[in-house]
This record gives C-alpha cells, sequence and structure tokens, in this order.
C-alpha cells in the first residue's frame, strides 16, 4: 500500500540516508527520526518528507515519531566496542517497539547481522541478533533482514577494504582475513528493505540475505585490488589478535579501533546466507556478485556521488557532544582573526568549503598532518578520514578531525573538533560583505578547556596555533583572489 506513512529511523547513518529516496521514488510518504534535525540539512529529499526529533533512549520522544505510522525501519546500532553499548542498543530497541505497539505500527523493518546464532558468535553480531529478538517482544510482526559486509561507496566495510588494499603493497594477514563471508551490495539491501512493505510473507521472519558469491575477506581485497590494476600479496600469520588488528587498521586506514574492533571480531565468524528463503520471498531480486558491486563502488567514487558515509553518522572520540552555542563566556578561549579580501563572499566561501581532504590546509600542511599522525597515536580519528566530498559540504560531515557543526551557504561554517585533547574546540569562518567586490573574513578559534590539562594545552600550544592560524586566514585570502569571480559556485548547504 502506497499510501501507508513510513517512518526511518537512522538516517544520519549510512543504510538510513540512503532508503528514503528509494522510499520517496517508490511513491512512499515518508517521515524521518533524527535526535538533532539540524543534521540533515542540505539531504536532497529534506523537502519531501516529515521530520520529527526523537531519541530512542527517550521513550517521550517517540509517541510523536510514530503517532499515524503503519511501518517503520529500524536502523539504529552502537559501532563502538565501549562499555555498555549493548545494553544501550537492547535498552533502545525495547523503547522502540514498546511505542511501536502502543501506536498500532503495523511492521518492523530491521537490518541485523548474519552468523550462525547457535555458534559462539563475536559480541558484535550476538548484540545485532538480539535486538532483533527484542524488537519481536511487542507482538508488532518484525521482518527481519541478517546480511554480512555492504559493498557500496562510503559503507565502513568497504572502506577498510579499499584503504587496506591501497595503501598497503604486502599484507601479513590474520586468520580472520580468511574466513568465509557474503558480501551483498547497497543497492541489492535497499532493495530487499523496500520490498518488503509490498511482501506480506516476509512479516514475522527472520531473512538471510547475501550476494552471489561466497568469499574471504582476503578475497575480496584481491578482488578490490584487480578492479583497480593493483598487484597485492597476502601472507597468513597465526598471532594477530582482533585487537591488535584493529591497532593496525586504525593506524592505515581512517577507521578509528573501537569501531574496527567489533567488525573484525565479527570476521572471526563465518557469516554466509544458510536459509534460502530470500530467494523465495523476493524472486524479483538477483543479488550482484562482488566484482559488479565493487565496479558499481568504485564508479561512485569516480563521480563524487556519496549520498552517505560510515563516517555521517559515528560519535567522536569525547563522546556524542551536543552542539554548543559559542559565546564569550567565562571559561573559553576566542582567538578571532578578520581580514579584508578582494573577492566577493561566494569565491571566499568556496575556499573555505574546501578546506581538507586531500584538498589540504593551504598553509603548513606538514603541520596539520603531524597533529592527525599524533592524534591517531593516541587513538583519535586524525586526517585520514578526510571528506565525502572534496568540494560539497554539509553538516554532519567529518572533514579529517572536524565535523561540520553548522553550514549558512556564502556565509558561515562552523567546525567542531573531534581529536582527542582536554577540552572542546571549534573553529568558524564567516563571509561578510564588504564594500564593493570585497569580503570580510572572519576567522574565529574558540577552546573551552577541560581543567588544569586544558588550560596547559592551550597556553603551550598557543604560539604554534597562532602561527598556524595567522598563516590560514592569509593563505585563504590569497587563494581567493586568485579564483576567478563567477556566478556559477557550486552549491553547498
Amino acid at each position: 500500500m502506497k499510501d501507508q506513512l513510513v517512518l526511518v529511523t537512522g538516517v544520519t547513518g549510512y543504510i538510513g540516508g540512503r532508503l528514503v529516496p528509494r522510499l520517496l521514488e517508490t511513491g512512499y510518504p515518508v517521515r524521518v527520526m533524527a535526535r538533532d534535525k539540524n543534521r540533515l540539512q542540505s539531504r536532497a529529499w529534506l523537502k519531501q518528507v516529515e521530520i520529527v526529533e526523537g531519541d530512542v533512549l527517550e521513550p517521550d520522544s517517540l509517541t510523536s515519531a510514530l503517532s499515524g505510522v503503519q511501518a517503520a525501519y529500524y536502523l539504529i546500532h552502537s559501532m563502538s566496542a565501549g562499555p555498555n553499548h549493548e545494553k544501550r542498543d537492547l535498552q533502545a530497541a525495547s523503547n522502540f517497539t514498546a511505542a511501536a505497539c502502543l501506536n498500532g505500527v503495523g511492521r518492523i523493518v530491521y537490518l541485523g547481522a548474519l552468523g550462525d546464532p547457535r555458534s559462539d558468535l563475536s559480541r558484535h553480531l550476538r548484540s545485532r541478533q538480539q535486538t532483533g529478538q527484542v524488537l519481536k517482544e511487542s507482538g508488532v510482526p518484525v521482518t527481519e533482514f541478517r546480511a554480512a559486509i555492504v559493498v557500496g561507496s562510503g559503507s565502513i566495510s568497504f572502506e577498510m577494504i579499499r584503504y587496506l588494499t591501497e595503501r598497503v603493497p604486502v599484507m601479513v594477514c590474520p586468520r580472520w582475513v580468511f574466513q568465509r563471508v557474503q558480501p551483498i551490495a547497497i543497492g541489492d539491501v535497499l532493495n530487499y528493505l523496500v520490498s518488503a512493505l509490498e511482501t506480506p510473507g516476509s512479516a514475522g521472519k527472520v531473512i538471510e540475505i547475501g550476494g552471489a558469491e561466497i568469499l574471504s575477506y582476503g578475497d575480496m581485497m584481491l578482488g578490490y585490488a584487480r578492479a583497480r590494476g593493483l598487484r597485492r600479496k597476502l601472507f597468513p600469520v597465526p598471532v594477530l589478535t582482533p585487537r591488535l588488528s584493529s591497532y593496525w587498521v586504525h593506524l592505515v586506514t581512517p577507521i578509528q579501533a573501537s569501531v574496527a574492533r567489533p567488525l573484525i571480531e565479527g570476521l572471526r565468524d563465518e557469516v554466509i546466507v544458510r536459509d534460502p528463503s530470500a530467494r523465495d520471498l523476493f524472486p524479483q531480486i538477483k543479488p550482484m556478485d562482488y566484482h559488479t558491486a565493487i565496479s558499481l563502488a568504485l564508479a561512485d567514487l569516480e563521480a563524487r556521488h556519496i549520498e552517505t558515509s560510515w563516517s555521517d553518522a559515528l560519535v567522536n572520540s569525547q563522546g556524542d557532544i551536543v552542539p554548543a552555542v559559542l559565546t564569550t563566556q567565562e571559561g573559553m578561549h576566542i582567538d578571532g582573526r578578520q581580514r579584508i579580501v578582494a573577492a566577493q563572499p561566494a569565491t571566499v566561501f568556496k575556499v573555505v568549503s574546501r578546506l581538507g581532504g586531500k584538498n589540504g590546509w593551504l598553509y603548513l600542511n606538514w603541520a596539520w598532518r603531524l597533529r592527525g599522525w599524533l592524534d591517531r597515536l593516541v587513538g583519535g580519528v586524525g586526517l585520514r578520514r578526510g571528506r565525502r566530498d572534496p568540494e560539497d559540504i554539509r553538516v554532519g560531515d567529518a572533514i579529517d578531525f572536524w565535523r561540520v557543526e553548522a553550514v549558512t551557504p556564502d556565509k558561515s561554517l562552523l567546525l567542531r573538533a573531534e581529536m582527542k585533547f582536554p577540552g572542546r574546540a571549534w573553529l568558524q569562518f564567516e563571509t561578510h560583505p564588504y564594500g564593493d567586490e570585497q569580503t570580510r573574513l572572519v576567522q574565529t578559534s574558540i577552546f573551552a578547556p577541560k581543567g588544569l590539562w586544558g588550560l596547559l594545552y592551550w597556553y603551550l600550544l598557543y604560539p604554534i596555533h597562532n602561527i598556524v592560524f595567522a598563516g590560514l586566514i592569509r593563505s585563504i585570502s590569497r587563494r581567493a583572489q586568485s579564483l576567478p569571480t563567477t556566478s556559477n559556485q557550486r552549491h553547498v548547504g
């Protein structure tokens, strides 16, 4: 029934952000739920959906989200090895399914994890399956899909494969690299999720889904290498534990050890489709092979068509911090700089919006790289996350060790630091028209120290920050003045 209202949760995440446009294309009216609706700015589908703010850990916030909903997608789970995350996941699922029952929701669709429940599953996979079980407890019919590695541009599993294969020509591999797995393309996952609403027989079922091939993680890396024309060698060793492997992934890829570890622990289990019921329930879906999935993912990267990325929804190294309202209140250390630039605000903002990633930071790039390397060394995100797109920017994007907190096209950009240090920090850029064909560029760095160590950090590093930030605003100005004036600036939101 295409007139039924559908709720999608987890829309700032990788799967949820891609599911919304697919549902809209199919003709469903869609409501999306997010803890902070500002994180959805600049999504192409924003004006086509109803938005509600809600938090699955706050039951009172779920009533308005689920009122009048016929079907709900539950796409929320923790990607962390931190303490109590399994307990939080189960509590969140319990809150959601209870609210769904009270509001008369007819169906919940959940994407969980493959793995034989009779085996000694990793904590991460076990938690994903327990979440599915909790969702069923209220009596609302649940369609639970279980998938292994999802292959697509921006997916965390694909990015781990991509960075390891691109950067390490000879890989010393632990045993988990040779465990059997059944990867599935993101397009096929979305096909299953959408088709569930039109398939009554899928209600109340656990449905295992996978691609056309059973491979190992090593096969997947070598398959990626072939698609990219790279020559790579794998050498197995018996000594690398998931913990040690996660540290290696942390150093080589943009993925933090705390996120990589549960993924790697899950790879010790054989995650393949054992129940073929998906073929009978969804005969119209013919899952693609791994080579085709890789080719599509690489094509998206080449075309810079990355709808969502794994880093969109991850909390930062300092926890899930509520965005602050920046003022000159006591305790804040503020370094403000201004410069008159002989260029239009849109041109100046174009330079600002391109900072980071492969574009670099325009001044003392080696110092930014050194700071990123030191951050990775102590468990932070470092610079390797890069950015989703070299030009386009939106709220929630990761830009190296910053997160886009707010953006107003051609006017302002607010970045929040996510590196590890004793305090909180922001970097803000504002462009103001100044006379004819000029701009007053305001660059403000804000630091809120935490305790004595925070104060020491600020005062010890201020001389270095003074040099870096003075050079940054000067370099932005020079770059903007060297660009041709054009009215055809790329949309930034």
